[in-house]
């Protein structure tokens, strides 16, 4: 325990707000040298990726995950410094502390457990690391998986150390998540003066209906897997700020969340037949975020579930729910992923924390999966 909580502390330290890395990755190299590791930076503009990888037989088992936090926000309103670790009442606070670091740490003390209880193990180990998961993603994960892929290497088993757990360590994993399809519609109207409306066309007017539709329209039922797709607004503005204009267009920011019941394509085309349907008069610009991906039921996840069950007697819960993450990158090179890590309750809060006793838990969680998917 005092190992991971030491590491833990020592990666809270590292001032790495996206996408900066603060030093992490420099400290995670130098932890892992002595263990036989080659290391290679695949960075990439201002992101800083790691890929380390110890042996070259198979099969190769990864961990990965992130060093970069989201901004602390209002100093004054942390109890103490958000980069000065601290344990209070059983709890280690800092930014960080549970979205990511202490899942780093308790990976890379799980390793160096494993490998000296098991130093021949068949197989090899990685750690795919990087400074742009909490920003934009797009010269993070992205980029050594494309590295990887135009090299022919694919990982076989892959744990993600995001925060996935509700109430305890071990209570739910993540083995799949639904994809993200956002879209800027812009309805056309015609401006005028508000006290002569037939001589304009409210934009506003022409899309209610259409609005309604969409947010009633049942776009798939889900599967066993996820569940239905979902369709939220999250931004409309119109007008010129006075209140005797009508104004000439509006615009809505959109965002499906959807299972693998749907594709991209088939929620496309629905909402735009809806605007038609209508007569709205509009343009879209689209963009996919990510798409579906799923873990079904095998090894990966039998040895998951069997070591959540040996170091905590829970019964863990397989769920696809919540945002995006990086799993959605790895995916492409990595037929078994699972996101597996602490209580996901403080992230990006003020006064972040993990509880000091799950950190020893979540390190052999991790290490009792290694002896498991590698028969030793």
């Amino acid at each position: 325990m005092a190992s991971t909580l030491s590491l833990a502390q020592a990666l809270i330290a590292c001032a790495s707000v996206t996408p900066a890395d603060g030093g992490a990755l420099a400290l995670i190299q130098a932890r892992l040298a002595p263990l036989g590791f080659n290391f290679e930076r695949i960075d990439r503009g201002d992101t800083k990726n790691l890929w380390a990888r110890r042996g070259a037989g198979s099969p190769l088992f990864c961990f990965a995950g992130h060093v970069d936090v989201v901004p602390p926000g209002q100093l004054d309103a942390w109890t103490t410094p958000p980069f000065v670790p601290t344990v209070r009442d059983g709890f280690l606070y800092g930014r960080g502390a549970a979205d990511m670091k202490s899942s780093l740490a308790a990976m890379m003390v799980a390793v160096e457990n494993f490998l000296a209880a098991h130093p021949d193990f068949p197989g090899s180990l990685a750690f795919l690391l990087t400074s742009d998961e909490e920003g934009d993603a797009l010269d993070g994960t992205t980029a050594v998986v494309e590295t990887l892929r135009a090299r022919g290497e694919h990982l076989d088993y892959c744990i993600v150390g995001e925060p996935t757990a509700v109430h305890r360590v071990g209570d739910t994993v993540k083995n799949g998540r639904r994809g993200s399809l956002s879209g800027k519609l812009t309805v056309k109207g015609a401006q005028c003066h508000i006290a002569y409306p037939e001589k304009g066309l409210n934009p506003i007017h022409a899309l209610a209906p259409a609005l309604a539709e969409l947010a009633a329209t049942s776009w798939d039922r889900g599967n066993e897997y996820f569940q239905p797709t979902t369709w939220q607004v999250s931004n409309i503005h119109a007008g010129t700020g006075a209140n005797n204009v009508i104004p000439g267009m509006v615009e809505v920011l959109f965002n499906f969340r959807f299972a693998s019941a749907s594709t991209p394509e088939s929620l496309q085309q629905r909402f735009t037949a809806i605007l038609e349907q209508h007569g709205v008069n509009y343009d879209i610009a689209w963009t996919l975020g990510a798409r579906p991906f799923l873990t079904p039921a095998g090894e990966l996840a039998a040895a998951v579930t069997r070591a959540i069950r040996d170091e905590t007697g829970i019964e863990t819960e397989l769920s696809t729910t919540g945002g995006t993450s990086d799993g959605r990158f790895l995916a492409a090179i990595c037929p078994q992923l699972l996101e597996v890590g602490p209580v996901n309750a403080s992230s990006h809060k003020i006064d972040e924390c993990i509880a000091v006793d799950a950190l020893p838990q979540l390190t052999a969680i991790y290490r009792r999966v290694l002896e498991h998917v590698f028969h030793v």
